[in-house]
């Protein structure tokens, strides 16, 4: 693949960089387009996978087919079969009428299943029935019926690790996986991070009518040396916040500092980073969180017990005069702080947790669940619980 074609297809697609590797999975993802191979991306969530089921659709002898994009971790479990391959009326309480599934819907198509790793075992058995024949049959029907769909499926799971914990078939992840583009991550593009970050400030500027933003050199070093998590999304997420928060547009290094994670919570206590956990995954954000959320609980529990008991709480948890109430017997107050730890301390510190999240990703369902450590879908299950 020349240059000129190679840059023509970025500028269609809206890719931005010349890191290497990247350039490598764009001409894999052209290649294999003309076959009707199936391919796994796999990458860190943020990194930009979505955009190689376009390009393989757009290259493919499919390109005037459907196309669809499904978030498999985004679909309550209860329906992803439904979603995927339809149901017939009166398959479940709520299936007032015939639906037709992507499988169907997207016959002579291509349809991307994002975050194909949190699809639920028993969804995986149809799908690999689907890989390997074809053949798919409704929820509440017994007739098989036949699609011709190119899968391309993406993931930022550990898929072996999936494996090894019995999360995900192996025979499916080597039918999904007959060729796989790995696309890199940001840190490992430092040399397109100050391209990524000046087109995004170049967007937030005009849409929020700023002055144009620019980096010092020592801004733009530490720009590049930041471990980005987040990777492009969090990127993206940073120039907006700059663009729209700083007065001055001429950022210095001290300026960016202060929109970059911080090791250190506001106590003061150190916070293990992602090379000192044993997973390798960094959790400072949700410690902190924690932190200071159980330590209100603690103080609210102190006065809730001072009120049980009669006594004013201790000077530097409250300022508040309480009011002398009737006292509980000893037992009483000890079962009463016990209830209060277990219910409060846990659930509400869960939801608490939960919701802070979501608010600092801008409801970002998918951001807020890789921050949290949990799978898309649990996250979906405890919005719902919560009430959130």
């Amino acid at each position: 693949m020349t240059p000129q074609e190679l840059l023509a297809i970025k500028q269609r697609f809206g890719i931005i960089g010349q890191n290497a590797q990247l350039n490598r999975d764009i001409e894999i993802a052209v290649q294999v387009a003309r076959t009707d191979l199936s391919i796994l991306i796999t990458g860190e969530s943020g990194v930009g996978k979505e955009h190689f089921p376009k390009i393989i659709h757009a290259y493919s002898a499919r390109k005037h087919g459907p196309y669809f994009a499904v978030n498999c971790g985004a679909i309550p479990e209860g329906t992803i079969d439904s979603e995927l391959f339809g149901h017939e009326k009166g398959a479940f309480t709520d299936a007032k009428n015939e639906h037709k599934g992507y499988f169907e819907i997207a016959d002579g198509g291509t349809l991307f299943l994002d975050e194909v790793g949190e699809l639920p075992l028993q969804t995986q058995v149809r799908l690999l029935r689907v890989l390997e024949t074809g053949e798919y049959m409704r929820m509440g029907s017994a007739q098989v019926r036949k699609t011709n769909v190119r899968v391309v499926a993406a993931t930022n799971l550990n898929m072996r690790q999936a494996i090894d914990d019995g999360r995900f078939r192996e025979d499916l992840y080597y039918r999904l996986n007959t060729v796989e583009i790995r696309v890199p991550a940001l840190r490992e593009r430092k040399e397109d991070i100050p391209l990524l970050f000046r087109k995004f400030a170049v967007d937030f500027c005009n849409r929020y009518q700023m002055p144009p933003l620019s980096l010092n050199d020592e801004a733009t070093r530490l720009l590049q040396s930041a471990y980005w998590r987040g990777n492009i999304r969090q990127l993206k997420n940073l120039a907006e916040q700059i663009a729209v928060i700083e007065m001055d547009h001429q950022i210095s290094a001290e300026t960016l500092s202060k929109y970059l994670p911080k090791e250190e919570n506001q106590q003061g206590i150190v916070l293990r980073t992602s090379a000192d956990m044993p997973s390798g995954k960094d959790y400072s954000h949700e410690i902190g969180l924690l932190y200071n959320m159980l330590m209100k609980t603690q103080q609210e529990l102190r006065e809730l017990k001072s009120q049980m008991t009669g006594h004013e709480p201790a000077p530097q948890l409250s300022e508040q005069v309480v009011q002398p109430q009737p006292q509980m017997a000893q037992h009483e107050v000890v079962e009463a702080e016990a209830e209060i730890v277990g219910s409060r301390s846990i659930e509400d510190t869960n939801r608490e947790l939960i919701r802070i999240t979501l608010e600092q990703c801008d409801g970002n369902r998918k951001m807020a669940a890789a921050r949290l450590g949990i799978s898309e879908r649990t996250l979906y299950r405890k919005i719902n619980e919560y009430g959130l």
